[in-house]
């Protein structure tokens, strides 16, 4: 069975109660969008899934999981708009930055840790911090090559007794700041609930043209001499690496009416200098959690022509 076939017949099993649709036809639209536009499969399946949602007139959190879930492995989740089950321990919890979520947090079973969303919305009982659950009916979802949970109306959640021994996938890397890669600095994301996606041109890739909120972040690399780490500073993280903080930041691209130059003033401030940093792995990036300088930047005009130079 081909992947379209089988990503035709999960689309179908999730609305075959709502709408009159067969197999040939969702199978259909997905060739279309993969063979004819080019666009990655899971790109299109969250586009066809988008478009029955809408004929549908339901909410994605009202359309479940279309059967049995397969009870899988945090580790093992490695695809978006997937509905599974898990058993995991509420490793953290952090405070919600929109009023649309109601707790944010980590997720930890033996093989590892995954962040986890819960609406506000769907009504569910609050999740304690280091209290095992059985969660059933979570969603999958991805950015950027990281995968989350989201916890929906649909999402039956039961207290485990026994504990659960997290598996750590924390690490700490040193290294030389050698790069910071395009799409750091002052950044604007999708306002929309939920999302967090990173706007290219105004556009966020799944909700389309939005006014976003402005962000701090540095998507960089550190080189120990002999292996390269990718890490990812979130907007606290960035602003104690940079000293920059977020008014400012966009005080400084009004000035030039440009926002490259904040990544600019970043690069300057940060490259070749050398730092220790902690934080979980999210695939290929490690998020930085904590972080200390180890020593002074190289040379400054030296590290200004390197970063006009990328």
């Amino acid at each position: 069975m081909t992947d379209l076939r089988t990503h035709a017949e999960e689309i179908h099993e999730q609305f075959s109660d709502q709408l009159e649709i067969d197999v040939e036809d969702v199978e259909a639209r997905l060739d279309t969008l993969v063979n004819e536009y080019k666009v990655p499969l899971e790109e299109a399946r969250r586009s066809v899934t988008n478009g029955y949602l809408d004929e549908a007139g339901i909410e994605r959190d009202d359309l479940g999981g279309g059967g049995g879930n397969e009870h899988v492995a945090l580790a093992d989740i490695d695809t978006a708009e997937q509905w599974v089950d898990v058993t995991a321990k509420v490793v953290d919890l952090w405070e919600p930055r929109s009023d649309s979520v109601a707790q944010v947090g980590l997720l930890g079973d033996e093989s590892g840790t995954i962040k986890f969303t819960k609406w506000a919305k769907s009504d569910l009982p609050e999740l304690e911090e280091g209290q095992v659950y059985d969660l059933g009916n979570v969603v999958t979802d991805e950015y950027q090559g990281d995968y989350s949970v989201k916890l929906n109306r649909t999402t039956t959640i039961e207290e485990v007794e026994e504990d659960i021994e997290v598996g750590d996938d924390t690490r700490t890397v040193e290294g030389a700041l050698v790069d910071i890669q395009n799409g750091s600095g002052l950044i604007k994301r999708c306002p929309e609930d939920g999302c967090t996606r990173v706007l290219q041109n105004g556009r966020c890739s799944e909700h389309g043209e939005v006014d976003g909120e402005f962000d701090l972040r540095i998507k960089g690399v550190l080189d120990d001499g002999n292996e390269v780490q990718e890490v990812i500073f979130d907007q606290e993280a960035t602003e104690e690496l940079t000293g920059i903080e977020l008014e400012e930041a966009k005080d400084m691209a009004m000035d030039a009416l440009d926002t490259t130059v904040v990544a600019d003033e970043m690069r300057v401030a940060t490259l070749g200098r050398y730092y220790r940093v902690t934080g979980p792995t999210l695939g290929r990036y490690l998020l930085v959690n904590d972080l200390e300088t180890l020593d002074e930047p190289i040379d400054t005009e030296q590290a200004l022509i390197e970063a006009r130079s990328i």
